[in-house]
């Protein structure tokens, strides 16, 4: 993005990741519709390969959560840790909830249901103010800190475990981890977004079981059913 043009949005510039082709040309006219740069593909490899290659020629990634070449939530894991871009996310209305978690932890800026509407396009270039306005915020060290390797997870993820979810803040986390550069902020941040996943899976949980239940007690009482026709037919069979 120009930081001296007085017209943004207009010219924001949109990579537009789908694998579906006719979807992603109608994302495309919507696009354009609202005067945005767009460029469009239906490879993840591909996608990457623009932004690793013009990592300032972006200003935004909108990509679907299901792709031909790879799992949309591991392309938005490396546009995260590559580049500092914002990533809107594309899902169809039967997604779960915890696909929706689990790219909120891989840092989607935000969702947006197939097919996706105009309106809602007209508002994206939100998330590249605000992203800018956080990397202001942030000094170069603190950038480096905030990303979370796979490494740094599982660490993160052993001192909660240690702590056990309910008693885990940051300050002990932090030092259980006994990492350089990450801050107690770093920490709080990712707890949040752990707690919120790990609050979904159990809430899931418990739907799953009582689901369970209703589906055993309508057997148990079809059998019972089943029973007591047996003993009428044999009744009725029986000789006078």
């Amino acid at each position: 993005m120009d930081d001296s043009s007085d017209r943004f949005p207009i010219g924001m510039r949109v990579l537009a990741v789908d694998g579906d082709s006719t979807h992603l040309s109608d994302l495309e006219t919507r696009l354009r519709s609202c005067q945005y740069h767009v460029t469009t593909t239906s490879q993840a490899k591909t996608a990457l390969t623009m932004l690793r290659e013009n990592k300032d020629k972006f200003d935004l990634v909108i990509a679907d959560v299901h792709l031909p070449d790879m799992d949309g939530l591991k392309l938005l894991e490396l546009v995260e840790l590559e580049t500092d871009l914002p990533v809107v996310v594309m899902l169809s209305e039967s997604s779960d909830n915890e696909l929706v978690m689990k790219a909120v932890f891989h840092g989607a800026s935000d969702f947006l249901v197939k097919p996706v509407r105009l309106q809602e396009l007209k508002t994206i270039w939100q998330h590249v103010i605000r992203k800018k306005k956080d990397n202001e915020d942030l000094s170069a060290q603190k950038k480096s800190q905030s990303v979370w390797s796979v490494e740094l997870h599982h660490k993160f993820v052993a001192a909660v475990n240690q702590l056990g979810i309910d008693k885990a803040v940051p300050e002990k986390i932090l030092g259980l981890m006994n990492v350089e550069n990450i801050t107690r902020e770093d920490v709080a941040s990712h707890l949040r977004k752990y707690r919120l996943i790990d609050y979904v899976k159990k809430v899931s949980s418990v739907a799953n079981q009582h689901a369970s239940s209703l589906v055993a007690a309508s057997r148990s009482a079809d059998q019972d059913e089943d029973k007591d026709e047996d003993k009428e037919n044999g009744h009725d069979n029986e000789d006078p």
